[in-house]
């Protein structure tokens, strides 16, 4: 399902079947139970914001968690749980690399 070589898995809220997947804040629910789990640890306060190895973001409209294989050296349990989220919820998985944002023009 996932290549050991890839930067990141975009977890796509659409199924297999070509359904939007629900609930509509799906992505972000997963990203705050995956909060805790960041380079370091968790530290005070860190429940209050995403953790950089699995973000909540949108593509071309389509709801997607972004999860950075660094999770799987780091919290092999975490990355096996959201890995057989997309697996169990029949969710598309791509593999890609997220590229920064071009700077802006002056």
């Amino acid at each position: 399902m996932v290549s050991p070589t890839s930067k990141e898995v975009f977890i796509q809220g659409i199924t297999h079947d070509g359904k939007t997947f629900r609930p509509s804040d799906w992505a972000e629910r997963l990203a705050g139970v995956m909060s805790s789990f960041r380079p370091g640890g968790a530290s005070p306060g860190s429940h209050l914001s995403y953790s950089p190895w699995c973000i909540p973001t949108t593509l071309n409209g389509v709801k997607c968690v972004v999860v950075h294989r660094d999770l799987q050296g780091h919290e092999p349990m975490a990355w096996d749980f959201v890995i057989n989220f997309a697996r169990d919820n029949n969710l598309q998985v791509a593999e890609a690399c997220l590229l920064p944002d071009p700077p802006a023009k002056g």
